[in-house]
């Protein structure tokens, strides 16, 4: 499996030791919310999730953990997934679950190590993103590693009572070989 490594964190394959944190910041509200819905249903649920990812394109399933180097520690995780059946991208998806490492770089790092590594092994053209119209940490991060937001997805979410407008972003292999994204 591969494993990508940043100036400050590493991802890596998930392991099974990783799996009852990871489960532990999918149901925990205060980590997802308020800007998803997203929760497992149980554990063994999560474990078979993450196991069939490697087979599935389509999966939601985390494909990396984020690590901090120094001191080694699990902070988060990052995925991506074929968003549509017939437009060929796809899509990242990033948690820090690790609420007192938020702020300092690591999911930005996470995010563009990952991007680096779908253009150079997938054959897209598109890397894309989605996010929360209110979540500006993830706007920031998006936007810094020079995704464009291409647009808003009126009420395309229902979560924690309401309707939510969602952010679509995406980076082109053109844009992405025009440099690396900041990071």
């Amino acid at each position: 499996m591969t494993t990508l490594e940043g100036q400050g964190i590493r991802l890596r394959p998930v392991a099974p030791n990783d799996l009852e944190g990871i489960f532990a910041w999918y149901n925990d509200p205060e980590i997802v919310a308020p800007y998803d819905r997203f929760a497992v249903d149980t554990f063994d649920d999560l474990a078979r999730s993450v196991d069939g990812a490697v087979r599935d394109p389509t999966s939601l399933a985390p494909r990396f953990v984020v690590e901090t180097l120094a001191p080694v520690e699990v902070v988060g995780v990052v995925g991506h997934y074929r968003a549509h059946p017939v437009l060929e991208y796809v899509d990242v998806w990033y948690v820090l679950g690790k609420r007192e490492v938020r702020g300092r770089g690591f999911g930005r790092e996470a995010v563009r190590l990952l991007v680096e590594h779908l253009f150079a092994t997938e054959t897209v053209e598109r890397v894309g993103a989605t996010c929360d119209v209110e979540n500006v940490p993830s706007v920031r991060l998006l936007e810094g590693l020079r995704f464009r937001r291409e647009g808003t997805l009126r009420s395309a979410l229902f979560h924690h009572g309401r309707w939510h407008d969602i952010h679509v972003y995406g980076l082109t292999r053109s844009e992405r070989t025009a440099g690396p994204p900041s990071g």
